[in-house]
């Protein structure tokens, strides 16, 4: 939970037991005397430049999964949660025009962040090329693996087909970006979602367009947090 959710989980209960006391129902309001944990600061969010994302891509590009998986994150904003629960009866590649429905997520209970992050998007064409070499190669595994393949139906997955975890996708994301000359360290598979964001900002995309492709209820989660300053002050 985060810590605006905390300090309203504490503001509910104080406030649920001061009315026990008014009613002589309790002799003291314990809340009262509990805090909110202060935690410990996340790692701060980056954004690729241009060049850093070409670079990026090039890189992958000998790596038909995570150069998929790259690419549909780069250019839809798709959370690195809702790409390792895609399944591919959620991607058309042959529609008018070719789309991914970002409807499920590996969040407990499959579903996405929040409703409005339930969304269809369209496929640039980079994306759609990306995810057929990629289907492709995933045939010719599972065809080799035989009756070891699950039947999931995943778009990313495992070289033996299972459920990619958070790990997977981080440790393959920093290989390529140490081969793309990137600090890999610095570097997690969420910055390509913030990179997403700040990439259009930076083309000029007006930010209400922007919030509604990555699933934003309002556009201040948008500029407050995802959108990077890209340009030379």
């Amino acid at each position: 939970l985060s810590t605006d959710t905390l300090h309203r989980l504490l503001s509910i209960l104080r406030q649920s037991i001061r009315r026990a006391q008014a009613r002589d129902l309790v002799k003291r309001n314990v809340a009262l005397l509990c805090d909110v944990p202060r935690g410990t600061a996340g790692r701060p969010s980056k954004s690729l430049t241009l060049a850093q994302a070409a670079d990026l891509l090039t890189a992958a590009q000998r790596q038909p999964a995570m150069y998929a998986y790259i690419v549909l994150s780069l250019l839809t904003g798709a959370r690195t949660e809702e790409l390792r629960a895609l399944t591919w009866s959620h991607v058309d590649l042959d529609g008018e025009p070719p789309s991914v429905q970002l409807w499920r997520s590996v969040r407990e209970g499959g579903d996405t962040k929040t409703r409005l992050s339930r969304r269809t998007l369209e496929l640039p064409n980079d994306c759609v090329v990306a995810l057929r070499a990629h289907r492709r190669s995933q045939t010719q595994s599972r065809m080799r693996s035989a009756a070891r393949w699950p039947d999931n139906d995943l778009v990313f997955t495992t070289q033996r087909g299972t459920l990619l975890d958070a790990a997977n996708v981080r440790r393959a994301f920093r290989q390529i970006a140490e081969h793309a000359g990137l600090q890999a360290e610095e570097w997690t598979p969420r910055g390509l979602r913030h990179s997403f964001v700040s990439l259009l900002s930076s083309a000029g995309i007006p930010i209400e367009d922007i919030a509604h492709l990555v699933g934003h209820a309002n556009t201040r989660t948008t500029e407050k947090v995802y959108r990077k300053e890209l340009r030379p002050c």
